[in-house]
């Protein structure tokens, strides 16, 4: 499935943190009095932390009022999305989790808090990459909130004004399945060999996909590229392409099982899944993060402006943030951004961390403004390169 950019648009992953939609008809219900916070307080909608609003049991009181969470482009089995959303429902069993279009991108979740503005199924929480969280940001798209545990997001992963912050993160990788692949390839330069010809894959187009868009940067970065300048990346799939070795099909669990792409450069964390999940139908999933192009990037969490529920969109943050949320995304082998904080103050899962691919050396992670050119490029250039 493209991953939301399919999934998202590159975001940087901090060193300190590692060891679409059809039109909906009617109107957002008026917000509801039970919303509003202790007397002068602001409501829901506009509270900017849990205890503006009055603590944490008026935030739960409302959101159980509200009594629905919208989301939109969060596959089960991305970062374990599927146990994140069902813990979310058992700790809060008057809130039901509404999920739709799991395999959005980014641009996808962006136009819908756009295009259903005024509706009650309009997105409540977004999950982007950090290019759309940064531009959404400076749109006007996104309520300041800050959680309880924002003094220990790093500050480089999180704008100050509480409009996003960082959430999970990982590297890109290169995942392969032993069964159909004698020698399963470890690096970029691998690739190239001719007995991967018709194998190789990326996880949908790098213009909407943030994990494609993250291969493209790692590949650049292993071809004397640098986030100054993508175009080695480009050129690499290029040359790729005109081999015969990449292969314009989107790698999905389906595709992975199914054999269509034994060889996927994606997350390292979905890379990963993929091995549990399939382990027991016979594929032998590998996963290698290319020492010759070492990339690793965040995602980003963010609040609609204008949710239809807006106390419920303010609690599924804070219980993203909690330890509970950042151990759901840890045992989805993504890294949470509280991983250095909750490692320090022994909350963090250790077992779950040992399960953690194996990584060489130190990541590398562009500016904002060299993401931005980054993107740019690529919508320029990318088709013709691999047409």
């Amino acid at each position: 499935m493209p991953r939301p950019l399919a999934r998202r648009a590159a975001a940087v992953l901090c060193a300190t943190a590692l060891t679409v939609l059809t039109a909906a008809c009617g109107a957002a219900p008026d917000a509801d009095p039970a919303a509003k916070a202790a007397d002068g307080g602001p409501s829901a909608g506009s509270a900017t932390s849990a205890a503006e609003f009055g603590g944490m049991d008026k935030l739960v009181a409302a959101a159980e009022k509200e009594g629905a969470l919208n989301v939109i482009a969060l596959p089960p089995d991305w970062a374990n999305y599927g146990e994140v959303i069902a813990a979310f429902e058992a700790k809060y069993p008057k809130i039901e989790v509404k999920s739709e279009n799991p395999d959005a991108s980014s641009a996808d979740e962006i136009a819908a808090v756009k295009s259903r503005k005024g509706q009650d199924r309009a997105p409540d929480v977004l999950d982007l990459g950090i290019a759309f969280a940064r531009s959404g940001a400076e749109e006007g798209l996104f309520a300041p909130y800050k959680v309880a545990a924002w003094d220990s997001i790093p500050d480089t992963q999180k704008d100050a004004d509480g409009r996003w912050y960082n959430d999970y993160g990982g590297y890109v990788s290169i995942g392969c399945d032993a069964v159909r692949i004698t020698v399963c390839p470890e690096t970029f330069a691998d690739l190239l060999k001719p007995e991967y010809k018709g194998k190789v894959a990326l996880n949908g187009n790098p213009t909407k996909s943030g994990s494609a868009f993250g291969g493209v940067f790692a590949a650049a970065l292993a071809n004397k590229g640098s986030f100054a300048d993508i175009q080695p990346g480009i050129d690499f799939f290029g040359e790729l392409k005109k081999s015969g070795n990449f292969i314009p099909v989107e790698s999905t669990p389906a595709t992975v099982e199914k054999g269509e792409t034994p060889i996927s450069i994606d997350w390292d964390y979905l890379n990963a899944g993929y091995a549990d999940q399939f382990r027991s139908k016979g594929v032998d999933w590998k996963v290698a993060v290319p020492s010759d192009g070492v990339y690793a990037q965040f995602y980003s969490q963010a609040v609609n402006k204008d949710a239809p529920h807006p106390a419920a969109a303010r609690l599924w943050m804070e219980f993203l943030y909690s330890p509970e949320g950042q151990n759901l995304w840890l045992k989805g082998y993504a890294r949470p951004v509280l991983l250095p904080a909750m490692t320090e103050d022994g909350t963090v899962d250790k077992d779950a961390v040992t399960k953690l691919p194996a990584v060489e050396g130190t990541p590398s992670f562009p500016a904002p403004a060299e993401l931005d050119t980054a993107k740019a490029t690529l919508a320029e250039k990318w088709d013709k390169a691999v047409s």
